[in-house]
Formats: structure tokens, C-alpha cells, sequence
């Protein structure tokens, strides 16, 4: 089994930054293994935010392009999220989610099937 455990969300206003953990833990070898944060917004469905290679490749949806960086220390277990210049669009449950897997020539990002519990971001107004 894996867990994943999130934090770093919460209020924020228009134009903020908020930076989100992922601390994995139990039977995965973290530094070997893809990592990915997704989000799913009221009434939608889950998405792909972000995904990184276990060498640090990474991927972006385009709607975080320019405003978001994903980033791991694998030292710690740790995947992180740095969200800038947020939009009241990007209010969501963020999901951590690996060891997933990546598709080198596409540079892409695949999920696996665990899941953390998710945080709250939620970006005002």
C-alpha cells in the first residue's frame, strides 16, 4: 500500500500563491517513480494539473502553464506544488497522486491508482 498525505491548501485572494506537499509513504520507492498533482473543481471532473519524471522531467496542463511549477525532493518523499497568480478558477480539491508512470516521447504524465485525500484550495474574488 501507498499513502499520500497533502497539505498547503486554503483562502486565498486573486493574484496569491499557495505551495501544496504530497508526503508519500509505504511500499513505493519514491525517487524511482513519476509523481502527479490533479485538481477537480465543483461539479467537474478530475484533471491533470501537473506531472514529474522521476529525473525531473516535467509536464503541464495548459490552463497552470507559466503560473504553476511542480517539484520533488525525493530526500524527503516529498512532491510539491508552487500555485502563483491564482484565479478563482483554479478554486479545487487538489489530489496528490503515484508512483505513477510516464510516457517519455509524449512527456506525459499516467496515473496510477492511489490517491491522497486531497486539499482544499479555494481562490476568491
Amino acid at each position: 500500500q501507498v499513502q499520500l498525505v497533502e497539505s498547503g491548501g486554503g483562502l486565498v485572494q486573486t493574484g496569491g500563491s499557495l505551495r501544496l506537499s504530497c508526503v508519500a509513504s509505504g511500499n513505493i520507492n519514491f525517487r524511482r517513480n513519476a509523481m502527479g498533482w490533479y485538481r477537480q473543481g465543483p461539479g467537474k471532473q478530475r484533471e491533470l494539473v501537473a506531472g514529474i519524471s522521476s529525473n525531473g522531467n516535467t509536464n503541464y496542463a495548459d490552463f497552470v502553464k507559466g503560473r504553476f511549477t511542480i517539484s520533488r525532493d525525493n530526500a524527503k518523499n516529498t512532491l510539491y506544488l508552487q500555485m502563483n497568480s491564482l484565479k478563482p478558477e483554479d478554486t479545487a480539491v487538489y489530489f496528490c497522486n503515484g508512483p505513477g508512470g510516464w510516457n517519455s516521447p509524449t512527456s506525459t504524465y499516467i496515473a496510477s491508482a492511489y490517491w491522497g485525500q486531497g486539499t482544499q484550495v479555494t481562490v476568491s474574488s
